[in-house]
């Protein structure tokens, strides 16, 4: 997650991956030490002798996606997706504003999300500067693309000494893998044109009864 303002606060949504363990999930009391079934940490789960040096025990979040529409339901699938981006844009908002906004910086957050057998996600940490260390030629691939899309959005091609700010730059727009996320203040215009709409019906329902 890509946020190069907390207020108003513009948030962009980049790609990510789905990690797993090496051993399938158990519950047994006997298996609570085991790091290898509880911690998808590549640094542990390298040392095990199943480990695939090849996909790195990742999936892309579209192979994710594809797989649960398919063993879970298109529905439940987008419902988690939804639930995802709301969790996302309420944990900016919780710090919101108690986070240094300078107009000349910007952050890169590596969320780290449990999904229950529910579907239902559940924060575990968010990372500042998160690791960009590439373990997989997947990896490679995505985290080069992702500097490449950082840098196009922060640094625009108008880019020059009386920069402002992504402020000035007018709403968030779509960069490379990057999807906007939330734009606080589109969103804020947005909820002022809707207020400002349904007062103008209400007057025009007002005048039309008084011409009645």
């Amino acid at each position: 997650v890509l946020i190069t303002s907390f207020r108003p606060l513009r948030m962009y949504l980049g790609d990510g991956f789905a990690r797993f363990c090496n051993v399938k999930y158990s519950s047994d009391i006997g298996e609570i030490d085991n790091p290898f079934i509880h911690l998808t940490n590549v640094s542990l789960q390298k040392a095990h002798e199943d480990y695939n040096y090849t996909h790195g025990g990742k999936w892309s979040v579209q192979n994710l996606r594809l797989y649960l529409e398919s063993t879970r339901g298109l529905e439940a699938t987008q419902k988690l997706f939804s639930d995802i981006d709301d969790l996302l844009v309420h944990s900016a908002k919780a710090v919101q504003n108690v986070m240094i906004n300078d107009r000349h910086c910007f952050e890169c957050y590596g969320y780290d999300l449990l999904l229950d057998d529910n579907l239902k996600p559940w924060l575990v940490e968010v990372n500042a500067s998160p690791s960009l260390n590439a373990t997989t030629q997947t990896d490679k691939e995505m985290k080069t693309t992702l500097i490449r899309d950082v840098l196009d959005i922060v640094v625009p091609e108008d880019f020059g000494s009386d920069y402002r700010g992504p402020n000035t730059q007018g709403p968030c727009r779509d960069t490379g893998d990057f999807v906007v996320l939330y734009d606080e203040a589109a969103d804020n215009e947005r909820i002022a044109r809707e207020a400002e709409s349904k007062l103008g019906a209400k007057e025009k329902r007002k005048q039309l009864r008084s011409w009645k």
